[in-house]
C-alpha cells in the first residue's frame, strides 16, 4: 500500500531503522504525538487536544494494556467504574468521556494512518474500534443533569446575598484581614447572578470587559460585560458574546467593589477583576468552595452551586417578562429549547400566565 503523507501518519512519526528499547511504550507514545498531529491540522484548540489525550493515557492507564490490544469489555468496565466510583461521573461526562476513546480509536483504525499496518506487523494484532451502541451510554434525553439542581427562589437569592454582606460586615467590624476577601466574593456571586454568568465566565473577567451602553446610560460605565471566556463548542476556541446589563443593583454593587474594594488588593495596573491576596486571578475552586460555605450555613440544600445562579437569571427574566430571545442571546446559547431547560418558573408565575390566558380567551367569547 503506497504511504500517504497526511498529518498524523504512523510513518511521519514513527523513525524508521530504529529499535526502541520498549517497543510497546514508544508504539503508544507515537500514536499519541500523531493523533495530536492530525488535531492541529483541523485547527482545534491546544486545550482541547491535550485534554483529550490525557484521557487516552487514563484509559489506558485502567486497562493496563496497549491500545492494539483493547477489547469492548474494557469500555463497559472503565464506563461502569466512572459511574461507581465515590467521585461518581454525571451520565453525560461518562457519555463525553467514551465518545472521546471512541475519536482515537477512529484515528488508529483509519487506513490512511498506517497503525493498523504497524502494529499488525510489530506485534501481530491491531487496534480495533472499540466503542459501539451497546456499550455507549444514550443520549436519552436534552438534559442530563440533575434533577434537584435548580434555580433559587427569589427568596433563597436574598437570603444568600445578605449573609455573603452580613460576613463582610462582621469580619470588617472584628478588625479581621478576611473581610476584603468576603467582600469580593459577594460582589462576585452578584454578577454571577446579575450578568447571568457560567463559573469560568465570571472569573476570567477583566475590568476592561465592562463599558457603557449608550441605550441605557444609567448603568455608567457597567452597561454591558463582554464575556471573552464563552464555552467553547467542539474544539472551537471559547466564544464570545456581549450581556447588557438589565439591573440597576447590579450595577451599583460592581462599581462599589471597583471603585472602592478592589484597589485595596494593590492590583496596580493589573486588568483581573477578580484578585487573590497574592495577585493571582481567583479560580473556580475558589468560588465553588465559597459558594458551598455559604450555602450549608443558611441551610440551602446541598445540590446548589454556583451555576444556579445562572438558572436563577434566566429564570427571573422570563418571570419578569423579559422575551426568551433576550435571555437566549444574553446567556449564550445557540439554540432556545437549551434556555427553555434552564428555565424554573414559578407556580405564581405561571397561574399569572394562565389567568392572562383565561382572560384573552373569555374576551374572544364576547
Amino acid at each position: 500500500m503506497k504511504r500517504v503523507a497526511i498529518e498524523g501518519a504512523a510513518h511521519l512519526v514513527l523513525t524508521e531503522g530504529v529499535v526502541p528499547l520498549h517497543p510497546a511504550e514508544a508504539v503508544f507514545e507515537a500514536m499519541l504525538t500523531g493523533w495530536r498531529r492530525q488535531q492541529l491540522s483541523r485547527q482545534l484548540a491546544t486545550t482541547t487536544i491535550t485534554s483529550r489525550l490525557g484521557l487516552v493515557r487514563r484509559f489506558a492507564q485502567f486497562t493496563g494494556t496497549f491500545p492494539w490490544d483493547w477489547t469492548p469489555g474494557d469500555v463497559e468496565e472503565w464506563a461502569t467504574d466512572l459511574r461507581s466510583s465515590p467521585s461518581a461521573l454525571a451520565h453525560s461526562t461518562t457519555r463525553s468521556y467514551l465518545a472521546q476513546i471512541a475519536m482515537f480509536c477512529d484515528y488508529l483504525t483509519d487506513p490512511r494512518y498506517g497503525w493498523a499496518e504497524h502494529c499488525e506487523h510489530h506485534f501481530g494484532t491491531h487496534p480495533v474500534q472499540i466503542c459501539h451502541e451497546g456499550n455507549m451510554p444514550a443520549h436519552v434525553s436534552a438534559y442530563e443533569g440533575r434533577p434537584e439542581v435548580r434555580a433559587l427562589t427569589r427568596a433563597e437569592l436574598q437570603q444568600f446575598f445578605d449573609f455573603a454582606d452580613d460576613q463582610v460586615m462582621r469580619l470588617r467590624s472584628s478588625g479581621r484581614k478576611g473581610w476584603l476577601p468576603a467582600f469580593r466574593d459577594a460582589t462576585l456571586f452578584k454578577v454571577i447572578y446579575g450578568w447571568g454568568l457560567r463559573r469560568r465566565e465570571a472569573a476570567k473577567l477583566d475590568l476592561a470587559d465592562f463599558s457603557r451602553n449608550p441605550r441605557a446610560p444609567e448603568f455608567g460605565r457597567y452597561g454591558a460585560c463582554y464575556v471573552r471566556f464563552g464555552k467553547a463548542v467542539k474544539g472551537s476556541p471559547p466564544r464570545r458574546r456581549t450581556v447588557l446589563t438589565v439591573w440597576e443593583w447590579a450595577a451599583e454593587a460592581l462599581a462599589e467593589y471597583v471603585e472602592e474594594i478592589r484597589p485595596l488588593f494593590g492590583v496596580g495596573r493589573r486588568q483581573l477583576l477578580w484578585p487573590t491576596e497574592r495577585d493571582h486571578r481567583i479560580s473556580g475552586r475558589h468560588i465553588d468552595r465559597r459558594f458551598a460555605e455559604y450555602r450549608d450555613q443558611i441551610g440551602l440544600p446541598e445540590e446548589l452551586h454556583p451555576h444556579c445562579l445562572r438558572h436563577s437569571y434566566i429564570t427571573h427574566l422570563i418571570e419578569d417578562g423579559a422575551d426568551p430571545h433576550f435571555v437566549q442571546q444574553q446567556v449564550g446559547h445557540a439554540w432556545g429549547s437549551t434556555t427553555a431547560i434552564y428555565t424554573h418558573t414559578s407556580s405564581d408565575f405561571m397561574n399569572n400566565a394562565l389567568q392572562d390566558l383565561l382572560n384573552a380567551g373569555l374576551q374572544g367569547e364576547h
